[in-house]
């Protein structure tokens, strides 16, 4: 690495590296998804994606990074009558969301509960019925219950409280309160302040979300 590079890295508030936001970046174009309120693709992002991707990882080594509104879609529900707000963060949030992820997600995996399947890596919803099959031949019954409008309501100081059991990185706590705080927009522009829940459709939401339920699910 260059002298002027070495220093550059010095001077930043925030030890993140550049590779972070690389490998963030994969991971969002190979999960693909919609553009948010900035309309911006993936494909036009690529088109200057060195650049982009430095501005990324400048402003979130300096502590100057400020998500963008998401832009909130309503998507019915399978009873056909009430709706679910998707909110869709633009690309390069959701690169900036990633490189947090990648950086928290090993932190606090160790402490999931082995029978949490919901939003896990090398987990899914496959792997939960087949643990229920197995049940099944064990117990005469089962529980099924919803949590109404749960990333919808979430306490943003519960969960602030909940990520600092897990890591003290002032960076990481720093951007996961501003994207709880992030306004929704409307698909007319409207802005809407939010005071609780994160986005469903946000690459750290269920992240998020399970830290919050490990919480709740111990006391």
């Amino acid at each position: 690495m260059s002298k002027a590079k070495l220093k550059e890295v010095s001077m930043k508030s925030f030890s993140i590296s550049k590779e972070a936001v690389w490998e963030a970046y994969k991971q969002v174009k190979k999960n693909k998804g919609a553009a948010g309120v900035d309309s911006q693709s993936i494909e036009e992002f690529d088109k200057k994606v060195n650049d982009n991707l430095y501005k990324i990882w400048n402003r979130m080594s300096s502590g100057t990074y400020f998500p963008p509104p998401v832009r909130t879609v309503a998507i019915p529900k399978d009873d056909g009558k009430s709706q679910r707000l998707l909110g869709i963060p633009t690309v390069a949030d959701r690169v900036a969301q990633t490189v947090v992820k990648m950086r928290l997600e090993p932190l606090v995996e160790p402490h999931f509960h082995p029978d949490s399947f919901g939003y896990r890596p090398n987990k899914s919803a496959h792997d939960a019925l087949g643990i229920a099959r197995e049940r099944c031949w064990n117990y005469d019954w089962v529980i099924d219950l919803d949590i109404k409008g749960f990333f919808d309501n979430l306490d943003h100081d519960l969960v602030i409280q909940s990520v600092k059991k897990f890591t003290d990185e002032k960076w990481i706590l720093l951007y996961v309160e501003r994207w709880l705080k992030a306004p929704a927009q409307s698909e007319d522009g409207t802005l809407t302040p939010r005071d609780k829940g994160t986005p469903q459709g946000g690459v750290i939401s269920p992240l998020l979300a399970n830290i919050f339920l490990r919480d709740s699910f111990k006391l």
